[in-house]
């Protein structure tokens, strides 16, 4: 019997072809997020389900879909949308797409940080809104990098990456693992020249922090009022992980008040929205979720999304499966 894939939004066409020689493919029409109850509709008798981090997967999706589901398939990094033990318990094999999206989000994240600490965002608003203005030796002056402290929390893949970056631009390195991680290799520290800190000791010291730690339980508002209290006040945010490892209201208020020189978000806690008080700030540096936002990154995820789905519905091992 043909098997029945249900992809929750269009993919990138060398994966949706891929799906069709793999099964009957369904994706919904015209392409848009679907509501809870569309998911449970669209998912019944599907054998493999390719989704995004906009759809919740949990037990009730598993459920609606039926006893013949075998896969959940990510096209993502993180699956914090995913209740992957109720899955599991289901027998239902869940992947995702780690590794393909590593030196896009780093990118990202990078050019956040050169984003705030010059300025950028002020000036091209300035030049947009068709404000006069001319040169002079103390106009939107920034801070350089070279020399800084750039302190990463979860230095994973990513993490990695984005250090490499650093280094290049001269800056030294902190990092701490997420709650509950481990320290990174010895030879990744040798090679970043790493100092492995205290998340309260990276905070209290670095110039600028950036976020790489998937989001749980224990870093849902990692970085709240009292973690952001302990940064300088001259020290910049980077967030490119999970909008809630933030807590925006508190890093509103503490951009607002001078206790942070600044931040770059590319994610938000109740995306799309964003919190009201950091669109009225210009000390902060704002992207819609485009950390893996290249042609490239988005074809490679689909089609490692894609492949994982296939294998699964083959009786393989899919390439990128996620662990109990």
């Amino acid at each position: 019997m043909t098997p029945r894939i249900v992809v929750t939004r269009k993919l990138a066409d060398p994966a949706m072809a891929a799906l069709r020689e793999a099964g009957d493919l369904w994706s919904p029409e015209p392409d848009r997020t679907l509501t809870t109850d569309e998911l449970h509709a669209a998912v019944a008798g599907a054998d493999a389900v390719v989704s995004t981090l906009q759809d919740r997967i949990d037990g009730a999706v598993a459920d609606a879909a039926g006893p013949q589901l075998k896969v959940v398939s990510t096209v993502a990094v993180g699956y914090d949308n995913i209740d992957v033990p109720a899955l599991h318990e289901r027998g239902i094999v869940v992947t995702h797409t780690p590794g393909v999206l590593t030196d896009a989000t780093a990118d990202l994240a990078f050019g956040l940080l050169l984003s705030v600490t010059r300025r950028l965002g002020e000036g091209e608003r300035l030049i947009r809104e068709r404000r006069p203005w001319e040169f002079h030796l103390a106009f939107l002056l920034g801070t350089g990098l070279q020399g800084k402290t750039l302190g990463i929390v979860g230095l994973g893949e990513i993490g990695v990456a984005m250090a490499r970056r650093a280094r290049a631009f001269g800056m030294e390195i902190v990092y701490t693992g997420r709650p509950g991680g481990r320290r990174a290799d010895p030879a990744v520290e040798h090679e970043l020249d790493a100092r492995f800190l205290s998340l309260e000791e990276l905070l209290r010291t670095s110039d600028a922090v950036s976020l790489h730690c998937p989001l749980t339980p224990q870093t849902r508002h990692l970085i709240d009022a009292e973690a952001l209290a302990t940064m300088k006040p001259t020290a910049y945010l980077i967030n490119t992980s999970r909008g809630p490892v933030v807590d925006e209201a508190a890093l509103a208020e503490a951009l607002r008040r001078g206790a942070l020189a600044g931040a770059g978000l590319d994610v938000f806690e109740k995306e799309p929205e964003v919190h009201p008080a950091l669109l009225e700030l210009d000390n902060v540096a704002l992207a819609p979720h485009l950390g893996s936002a290249t042609t490239e990154t988005r074809t490679a995820m689909a089609e490692l999304a894609a492949r994982n789905a296939v294998a699964v519905l083959r009786g393989d091992t899919p390439p990128t499966p996620v662990r109990s």
